[in-house]
Parts: C-alpha cells; sequence; structure tokens
C-alpha cells in the first residue's frame, strides 16, 4: 500500500523507522486474521474473523462499529497483547512478536500516576526507556510548553480539568516518539466543547510527525473528522465490512469541518452502513 499523499509531504522528523521496511511497507497490516478468547466463564468468544486492513505511513484510520464488537481487540492485536488465533498481524512487514516500544497507546481511561506531578508523570517514559534525568525532565518541559500545560508542571492530575488530564495523556505518549499511536475511545468522557478542543490539539500534534494512527470510536462525526480512511466494522464476530476515503482537505478544524457537504454526505453513507449492524447487534 502506498504513503497516502496527504503524508509524503510532511516533516519526516520524531519518529523512528524499521531500517529493513521499504517506504511501501504498511505500518500495520492484517491478514485474515481471527481471534478467539475463553471468558472467565467457559464461553469461547470469537471476537475477529477473518479481518484484513492495512494502514499506511502517516496514515490516520478511524474504526468504527457496534458495541462490543471487537474494535478494541485490533489493537490489542497490534500491541501483541493478544495473539491472533489465526491469521497474521505485522508492523512494518514484521511479525508481531511481543509489546513493541515504538508504539503508544492513549485509553479511555487517563493513565497517569495519580501520586506524581504532571511534569513526573510526562518524564516517566523517557526515564523508563533509558534517558538521563535532565534529558527527561527538559524533554517534559518542552512537551507541556506544547500542550499548553507550562504553568501546570507541579499540579497533580486530580488539580486537573478532563480536558487538561489528556493533554498530559498526549504529552505522555507523544513524548516518546511513537512510529504507531493507537487510540481506544480517548476523548469519549470529555464534554463537547473540551472533546472539540482535543480533537484539533490530536490533529496539530499529528500533523507535525510522521506517526500512524489507528483510533477507534463510537462516534461517527470524530471519525470522519479526525481520518483519512473509515473502517466499518461488521456485528461481532467483526470483519471488515466496507473502507471509506475521506477525502476532505487537510489541515482540518473539527469545529468547521462538519459543515462541509461532502462530510454531511459521508456520514449519511456510513451511518447507513453502521446501521445495519446495529441492528443485527
Amino acid at each position: 500500500m502506498s504513503q497516502p499523499a496527504r503524508a509524503t509531504g510532511r516533516r519526516q522528523q520524531g519518529f523512528s523507522m524499521i531500517k529493513t521496511a521499504s517506504p511501501d511497507t504498511p505500518a500495520i497490516e492484517f491478514e485474515r486474521v481471527s481471534c478467539r478468547y475463553i471468558s472467565p466463564d467457559g464461553t469461547a468468544t470469537v471476537a475477529l474473523r477473518d479481518f484484513s486492513m492495512r494502514v499506511g505511513k502517516g496514515e490516520f484510520v478511524a474504526i468504527v462499529g457496534p458495541t462490543g464488537c471487537g474494535k478494541s481487540t485490533t489493537l490489542s492485536l497490534i500491541t501483541g497483547l493478544l495473539k491472533p488465533s489465526a491469521g497474521e498481524v505485522r508492523l512494518n512487514g514484521n511479525r508481531v512478536n511481543g509489546i513493541d516500544p515504538s508504539i503508544g497507546f492513549v485509553f479511555q481511561p487517563d493513565a497517569v500516576f495519580p501520586w506524581n506531578k504532571v511534569l513526573h508523570n510526562v518524564a516517566a517514559g523517557p526515564l523508563f526507556r533509558g534517558s538521563s534525568k535532565d534529558t527527561a525532565y527538559a524533554l517534559a518541559e518542552q512537551w507541556l510548553r506544547k500542550v499548553g500545560l507550562a504553568k501546570f508542571a507541579n499540579h497533580y492530575p486530580h488539580q486537573l480539568s478532563g480536558g487538561m488530564r489528556k493533554r498530559v495523556a498526549l504529552a505522555q505518549t507523544f513524548i516518546n516518539n511513537p512510529q504507531i499511536l493507537l487510540m481506544d475511545e480517548p476523548f469519549s468522557a470529555l464534554d463537547m466543547q473540551t472533546r472539540t478542543l482535543m480533537q484539533d490539539e490530536l490533529l496539530q500534534l499529528w500533523s507535525q510527525n510522521t506517526g500512524s494512527v489507528v483510533f477507534v470510536t463510537h462516534d461517527l462525526e470524530e471519525a470522519i473528522a479526525l481520518a483519512d480512511r473509515v473502517l466499518v466494522l461488521t456485528a461481532r464476530p467483526a470483519t471488515l465490512k466496507r473502507v471509506y476515503e475521506i477525502n476532505l482537505p487537510r489541515p482540518r478544524v473539527t469545529s468547521e469541518i462538519r459543515y462541509d457537504k461532502r462530510f454531511v454526505e459521508l456520514s449519511r453513507e456510513i451511518w447507513a452502513d453502521l446501521r445495519e449492524e446495529v441492528h443485527i447487534d
């Protein structure tokens, strides 16, 4: 899969690349993947069946589907936390084998240490990866400035608003220069106004780098506003139903792009597909 045209013009900095990977090698590839797991009561559940997808380098892909269909399972397979029952998952042409340090993950709940101040939370990643204390804290201060939290470096997470804590989460993730960024409903707990601001914040940070993003969401408008492509999954066991190219210009302001005629058309088309699966579910 060739790199999206939009991504080729962005600066090639901040993300480590696997040297053996060809420029045309997908950042992420699922090849006929099925995933079956056993629940605590002993019931076997098939989350994905014969699922295939590709995510190009520098591409932003959103995944939508009915509740419980297996959207988050795709992220766990990319990280290596889950292994496929059949098929293969590859990162930059290499089969996933354990947790890859080039991956960043932003969860729905805030993944912060509540006993640590904001600065310490953001510096934790570089320190864990072997950076010196001076380097880690200098980077943390730089990223706090980028996300507008420089004045809150010595606050504790409980002293911040929901939107501010989510900015901490973005700084925690981007400071590690992830080659692949996975996001699982990261803004779902925020109010609409804060959510819109955070979507723009994410797009701005992402546009400065060359990472690939897989963004799981229940919000169809959020998916269209952010992504290059939207993948629609079927009801469980999920497989790929349809892929929509989001041919909207970049850079985007999410509060404004929703009024674009093509945005409205895409919303109707994708919802028609998704509604069939919701009824099945």
